[in-house]
């Protein structure tokens, strides 16, 4: 019969998957993300020249982005780890591979998706500086507000049978919802109207590319991983 793996089994694997992660989603940033930042930056500076800052733009956008980025993979596959850990046997599947990269799809769905929709990242010289406040918590009730969607499809899809009965139960609890928070959760309008538009749609999009990648990252490479534990912690069964 094959073992059991322990969560320090699991948890080595999910960090290490998340530190792959991280590296790739810095590299996809540092070649995708750091040339907008840096034409938005040109632009705030035109606009309002700051001092010197504390940390260089050749730190930030660099050492700075991987160091960052990687720790950030790292929590985050703790985080996808301790769920596998938690979750597994509620899960209804028999595959490892379907159900981490459903807790990863489904965490990239709540935390990424749903809260970018209503509150898409914006580059330097874009937001009013005293809102940050308020836009921070905005974006944290959109990220908790969309966990609490995804929990609420799984549910729904639970009280189901059939195949297409679960899809259309899971989506139906997810729109309701989702709908609730955007309505309820106050909405920003701070782009200056001079700003260009093509600079901020392809920030936004090589944001989301970033997120994507590191959460897809996550999802394979902790999958990956458990199929190889799986294959090392089984012992072989003599059959009379």
């Amino acid at each position: 019969m094959p073992l059991t793996p322990s969560y320090p089994q699991l948890l080595l694997r999910g960090l290490l998957a998340g530190l792959i992660a991280g590296l790739l989603a810095a590299t996809f940033a540092y070649l995708a993300g750091e040339p907008h930042i840096n034409a938005a930056i040109a632009i705030e500076e035109a606009g309002a020249p700051e001092g010197d800052a504390l940390v260089s733009r050749d730190v930030q956008s660099g050492p700075g982005l991987f160091l960052a980025t990687g720790l950030y993979g790292v929590a985050l596959g703790g985080i996808l780890a301790t769920a596998y850990t938690v979750l597994r046997r509620r899960l209804h599947t028999g595959s490892d591979t379907t159900a981490a990269l459903g807790l990863a799809a489904a965490a990239w769905t709540g935390i990424v998706l749903v809260p970018y929709l209503k509150y898409p990242p914006n580059p330097p010289a874009v937001g009013d500086p005293a809102t940050i406040d308020q836009r921070t918590a905005a974006y944290l009730a959109a990220v908790a507000l969309g966990l609490a969607a995804v929990w609420a499809a799984a549910l729904a899809a639970r009280t189901q049978t059939h195949p297409w009965a679960r899809a259309t139960a899971a989506a139906a609890a997810f729109g309701v919802v989702v709908t609730i928070a955007y309505t309820l959760l106050p909405t920003f309008d701070e782009v200056p109207a001079d700003f260009p538009a093509t600079l901020l749609w392809d920030f936004r999009i090589a944001s989301l590319g970033t997120q994507t990648i590191l959460w897809t990252t996550l999802g394979l490479g902790y999958a990956g991983l458990l199929a190889r534990l799986a294959h090392r912690t089984e012992t072989p069964v003599t059959v009379p």
